[in-house]
């Protein structure tokens, strides 16, 4: 096998994990999506030109990898949108978990959740999702 080869089949699998972990996080609002999905398109890109078309035409990167592309953010409203969910289930988690160490860990994950939504994501005018 050459170099590029398994170079290809590690930026698939790498690809299929951001994926994953990216789905998850669109399932369970204390892990933000969005990242992990541009990190496998990423992977995908690197992988070969088929699988990143594939990824290209798929619902999950056409839902949420593209609007996040072309309006270079999210919307306060988005954000607080978002953020409540998410802190609603944070705080159910926490509520009805009993293990002290994945409380903890579940406010660390909530708490860079909102550092993540207030520093890397560009907050943006609702006026340019039309542009």
């Amino acid at each position: 096998m050459t170099i590029k080869k398994i170079k290809n089949i590690l930026f698939f699998l790498l690809g299929f994990i951001f994926l994953g972990i990216g789905i998850a996080g669109t399932v369970l609002p204390v892990l933000p999506g969005g990242p992990f999905y541009l990190l496998a398109t990423f992977f995908f890109a690197r992988s070969s030109k088929k699988i990143d078309n594939w990824f290209k035409n798929t619902t999950i990167y056409i839902k949420y990898v593209e609007p996040l592309l072309q309006k270079k953010g999210m919307t306060r409203k988005e954000k607080i949108r978002i953020n409540i969910i998410a802190d609603f289930f944070i705080i159910l988690s926490i509520i009805f978990v009993d293990i002290l160490f994945v409380k903890i860990l579940i406010v660390a994950l909530g708490l860079y959740k909102h550092y993540y939504f207030i520093k890397k994501i560009k907050t943006i005018s609702p006026n340019s999702e039309s542009r």
